[in-house]
């Protein structure tokens, strides 16, 4: 019996996963899948790495191939859905067209946040989010040349090694205190610190941007206190702002992202959510919870085309996140926030392997590994279980 056509906005990875997983499921009606990029579904976490230094290519990095989207038939659309009626039960795309819809997904992802400073409009300035973006900061990416990064996040740190590995000199520009201030411990945050400077990257933490200057292009990043810093690109990585607008507009609920259930459902029962613009009350860490992670986009994307095909698959996966900068493979089990202790496995001062295990009141909540595999399978399995793990236990675990 067909259910109709089920319509997925956002050719995200997200998006992309809801459209598979709604054949896996069982949805035989029509799929179509919106994006607003010309290109297939592809992974962006590369875009840091592997395809901003030449060592993979569009294809490599796509999700799916062509020849996947014709056999389980679901149909691309190159477009920008621009409303929603839920009334009717219909979007309206960019190029005019009105799509009706029985099931609705929007996987609508984000967008790199903006800059708002004198001079952030100058030509020279980047941010890194899709294949565009790193194609036009390549033309500037030249041997020789300095490169400011405004950031010291993960896509900062990344952007960083990669532009040391193409011959740039880099400087990193952090306004807090540290490097990943928000989501890690001190301890790997000096580790990150040292092993950036120690690869010749210039890392300015406390330091506030101004105003970006030049002619023609950006050539100055004017710091708080009015020091000048020469470059011939700069780089924004201050973080992701969800693409909500089309669930405002329609009147679904929104806070920091699109709110689900944990079915994936929005405040609608006919659309769901997933992915980065999505926000999902995780009974774990008992708060709305928005996820910039792949394995966590996959995981909701899943469970709503469950709910779309009337199935019941909670969302129970734990968050896990990983980062790449030069030989280094950073893992991270759960979320860190409000730990109160840590408990740290090896020499972060000294060494290229450790892993820090993050406490709240004697139980474990989080771990960051850094080229430590192993403990970061053992830590996923702790935390997924639920493994009663007070300080005493992690100490004999980590000294054995």
């Amino acid at each position: 019996m067909t259910r109709g056509r089920a319509l997925v906005v956002g050719a995200s990875h997200a998006g992309a996963q809801v459209a598979a997983s709604l054949r896996q499921e069982g949805w035989d009606g029509e799929v179509v899948l919106v994006g607003d990029e010309a290109a297939l579904p592809y992974q962006r976490p590369p875009l840091s790495k592997a395809y901003l230094v030449g060592r993979s290519s569009r294809e490599e990095l796509a999700i799916r191939k062509t020849a996947f989207y014709a056999k389980q038939e679901i149909r691309l659309v190159r477009a920008t859905v621009t409303s929603i009626d839920r009334a009717a039960g219909c979007v309206v795309t960019s190029e005019g067209e009105t799509l009706a819809y029985d099931g609705l997904a929007l996987c609508t992802g984000g967008r790199a946040r903006r800059l708002f400073l004198p001079g952030s409009d100058l030509p020279g300035i980047h941010y890194l989010r899709t294949f565009a973006d790193v194609e036009t900061i390549r033309e500037s990416a030249l041997p020789g040349r300095h490169a400011v990064i405004i950031g010291g996040g993960y896509i900062g740190l990344e952007t960083a090694a990669s532009l040391r590995a193409l011959g740039l000199e880099v400087t990193v520009l952090e306004a807090a205190e540290r490097v990943l201030e928000r989501v890690t411990a001190p301890e790997v945050s000096t580790f990150y610190e040292r092993v950036h400077r120690e690869a010749g990257v210039d890392i300015r933490t406390r330091a506030l941007v101004e105003s970006l200057v030049g002619d023609l292009r950006v050539r100055e990043a004017i710091l708080a206190g009015g020091e000048r810093i020469p470059t011939d690109l700069v780089i924004v990585g201050v973080g992701l702002v969800p693409s909500t607008e089309l669930a405002v507009d329609a009147g679904l609920e929104v806070e920091d992202g699109i709110v689900i259930d944990d079915h994936a459902r929005t405040s609608d029962g006919r659309i769901v959510a997933a992915g980065d613009c999505a926000s999902h009350r995780m009974a774990r860490y008992d708060r709305l919870v928005r996820l910039e992670s792949v394995p966590s986009a996959a995981e909701q994307a899943k469970t709503a085309a469950a709910t779309l095909c009337g199935r019941e698959r909670p969302i129970a996966a734990l968050p896990w996140f990983w980062s790449d900068q030069y030989d280094l493979k950073l893992q991270i089990a759960g979320l860190n926030t409000g730990y109160d202790e840590v408990v740290i496995n090896g020499d972060p001062a000294g060494d290229r392997d450790f892993s820090c295990y993050y406490l709240q009141r004697g139980r474990l909540i989080a771990a960051d590994c850094v080229n430590r595999p192993r403990d970061f399978v053992w830590a996923k399995q702790a935390l997924s279980k639920g493994l009663e793990v007070d300080r005493e236990q992690l100490e004999d675990l980590v000294a054995s």
